[in-house]
């Protein structure tokens, strides 16, 4: 098991507060689950992409379920920790462990994202049928999230910015 170093939560950290900013920043409401699009998916999945699996889920646990609770979305927040924990961590895993282009890994994740949502929102919140109202809204979020991950992660790629880092 690889050692985690100082720099390693610092970043992991700062991407966690990117995803809380950015989810925070922009939030269209859905009214049939009193929920929210936005764009912190862009920076959970792109976490996932660049520092790998464990990165990506706490991006996007803990980043996103403290923006529903900063948001006033509580009653959100134990679903979002795990369902945007999985979206994270799933595009990091997918990146690290097959060959499947990097774009297709942020957009299975982002599309795992928006079915967790519906079961969830079925299930525990809901009925399915307003799962299903939010469910269109909830895949164009986790496919715009992960275009946009892809276009940032390829331009944080090209700067070598964390080859830089952890050349330090």
């Amino acid at each position: 098991m690889k050692k985690i170093q100082t720099k390693d939560l610092t970043i992991i950290a700062m991407f966690i507060a990117l995803t809380t900013v950015a989810t925070m920043s922009i939030q269209i409401p859905i009214p049939a689950t009193k929920g929210y699009i936005n764009i912190g998916d862009t920076v959970l999945i792109c976490a996932g992409l660049l520092l790998g699996r464990t990165a990506g889920g706490l991006a996007g646990s803990i980043g996103s379920a403290l923006a529903d609770l900063l948001s006033g979305y509580g009653y959100y927040a134990p679903i979002t920790f795990v369902v945007k924990g999985i979206e994270g961590f799933l595009a990091g895993y997918l990146k690290e462990k097959t060959k499947i282009n990097f774009i297709i890994c942020g957009l299975i994740a982002g599309l795992v994202m928006a079915l967790g949502y519906f079961i969830a929102e079925g299930t525990i919140l809901y009925n399915f049928q307003a799962a299903a109202a939010s469910l269109p809204a909830n895949i164009m979020q986790g496919i715009g999230g992960s275009i946009l991950a892809s276009i940032l992660y390829k331009a944080i790629e090209k700067t070598k910015v964390l080859e830089k880092i952890n050349d330090n």
